[in-house]
């Protein structure tokens, strides 16, 4: 029975309406239309313009309800608190991007650099860079 299932679910796979989004995050409907309007969590919308909700933002909308209940944090504090953990994620995934480009390049059999440069504009030339200007003097 469960073989005609998905084998992992997309988070960001709009499927909940209002009504069922409301129940899984614990609130009223009203209250997922206002954070719609106020921009805090915005659901894709149907063919028929009616919203549906990913479990990504069932799960927000929980986030959003224990930081605004437990925490006592208002919207627009949650707004900014939303906005910095959006951009924290980002520049997670940039770091993690950038680290395997680093490990790809460091693990090459080639030196593919010409050189480097400090923070504070210290160059230092690679193997490939220093071959090329021996080869340029004797040359």
């Amino acid at each position: 029975m469960t073989e005609n299932l998905p084998a992992r679910l997309d988070p960001d796979l709009p499927l909940f309406v209002v009504s069922v989004a409301a129940q899984l995050a614990g609130m009223h409907p009203q209250t997922l239309r206002g954070y719609d309007r106020l921009g805090l969590v915005v659901p894709r919308r149907a063919k028929g313009r009616g919203r549906r909700y990913s479990l990504r933002d069932v799960a927000k909308l929980r986030h959003i309800q224990q930081l605004s209940q437990d925490e006592g944090i208002n919207l627009e504090g949650i707004r900014r608190i939303l906005a910095l953990e959006s951009e924290l994620d980002t520049l997670r995934t940039q770091v993690a991007q950038l680290g395997d480009m680093i490990n790809a390049i460091q693990n090459s059999s080639q030196d593919p650099r010409v050189f480097t440069a400090t923070q504070f504009g210290d160059i230092h030339l690679g193997r490939t860079a220093r071959l090329r200007i021996q080869r340029a003097i004797t040359g």
